[in-house]
């Protein structure tokens, strides 16, 4: 259950028992007020530094996600793909829900794209799912439908496996669908965690795609959001996530822990090198 990922030279695999893909989530312009402006006037160099710094934190492939207020989407995504492609040979996953948005994205990307995403609503499907197979991407799906997030795991599995099964019938590998089961705020529902986890764990055992989630969300009106976070985000990842979307920055340790803990990391080396640059960076910085 190989999905690969490309650039114009790189070429990024994930799969369920491979090292654990990390998917840089900074360019987006959602409560980023600096990043919005600097899009809205077609000045990609904010683009670019983010995309620079998530491929040194560890980012193998890089969320790209122009959607705010006043910017057209159908201009700006292209310009901001071409812009990292220009710093970087990081495979990137186009974000948008806007269908000729991800279109005009994908014309100037050379590689194979993963489209952020897809979803149950028929609407949704009908719209995405052509992309991905006539431009022969990837794509994520998110388990909600036209009634919403599901509150049960059994409800979100059965969606996930309605998208493969979709995204079959047009020629489009179980392998090019990953999965995302979708982290709410335990804030408001104690049981959200575990809802996640479950759904985790029945699309790993029922449909065995690969799987990413945005783990952040879990902890939305709390203190200490990124010790949340990185427990949660462990947690996923013994479950079956192999390919989250986070902040490299401040989730990579935790990434390498878990795949160190989990029997991803031959003789720990990607942990020890970890380790090692941070000492080297903390001894620079005295």
């Amino acid at each position: 259950m190989d999905t690969i990922l490309r650039s114009a030279s790189r070429e990024v695999t994930i799969r369920p028992d491979g090292p654990t893909i990390v998917i840089g989530e900074r360019i987006n312009p959602t409560g980023k007020k600096r990043l919005a402006a600097s899009l809205a006037a077609r000045d990609m160099r904010r683009v670019q530094r983010l995309a620079l710094s998530q491929v040194e934190d560890g980012a193998d492939v890089l969320d790209v996600n122009v959607g705010a207020a006043g910017i057209d989407e159908v201009e700006v995504l292209p310009l901001a793909v071409k812009a990292v492609m220009e710093v970087t040979d990081a495979p990137l996953c186009l974000d948008s829900a806007n269908a000729a948005a991800l279109r005009a994205a994908l014309e100037v990307y050379p590689g194979k794209a993963l489209i952020n995403s897809v979803n149950g609503e028929q609407a949704s499907m009908e719209r995405v799912l052509p992309l991905v197979k006539e431009y022969g991407a990837a794509v994520i799906a998110l388990t909600m439908d036209d009634n919403g997030i599901p509150a049960t795991a059994e409800e979100r599995i059965a969606i996930a496996a309605t998208i493969v099964e979709r995204a079959g019938a047009l020629g489009i590998p179980p392998e090019d669908v990953i999965v995302d089961c979708l982290a709410l705020s335990v804030c408001t529902d104690g049981t959200a965690g575990r809802t996640t986890l479950e759904a985790i764990r029945g699309v790993r055992e029922r449909l065995g795609v690969n799987m990413t989630l945005g783990a952040s969300n879990i902890s939305f009106g709390l203190p200490d959001r990124e010790a949340i976070n990185d427990i949660f985000l462990a947690m996923a990842l013994a479950e079956g996530v192999n390919a989250p979307i986070v902040n490299p920055g401040q989730s990579r340790k935790a990434i390498l822990i878990s795949d160190l803990l989990l029997g991803k990391d031959e003789f720990g080396m990607r942990y020890v090198r970890f380790h090692r640059q941070q000492a080297r960076q903390a001894a620079a910085a005295e």
